[in-house]
């Protein structure tokens, strides 16, 4: 991999050596499968290409991801919407999660 393909490229990649090394087995887009690892936000940056989308397109509308994230920093800014994480959840509407010990 050449040093200079952009920052979240090559962290796309090292993910899916990961998912790989930890028995993804890619067959169904969107099926089910062992591990997923998505990448929600990369800095400010905003990238679309058909292999990557930051931010990643649904990770708005999720619960199980915006919960976490705003757990870290409610203030954290979407690079589009420019709505914290904090809004962003408040704006959710019937999605539960619940926290594994």
């Amino acid at each position: 991999m050449s040093h200079r393909e952009p920052f979240p490229k090559q962290l796309l990649h090292r993910i899916r050596r990961v998912e790989n090394d930890l028995g993804r087995i890619r067959t169904v887009r969107n099926g089910p499968r062992t591990i997923d690892i998505d990448i929600l936000l990369y800095g400010n940056f905003v990238v679309r290409t058909e292999e990557l989308e930051i931010p990643h397109p649904r990770y708005r509308e999720r619960r199980f991801t915006l919960a976490p994230l705003a757990e870290l920093n409610p203030g954290l800014r979407d690079p589009v919407t420019h709505e914290t994480v904090a809004e962003m959840l408040a704006g959710l509407k019937g999605q539960t999660i619940r926290k594994r010990e």
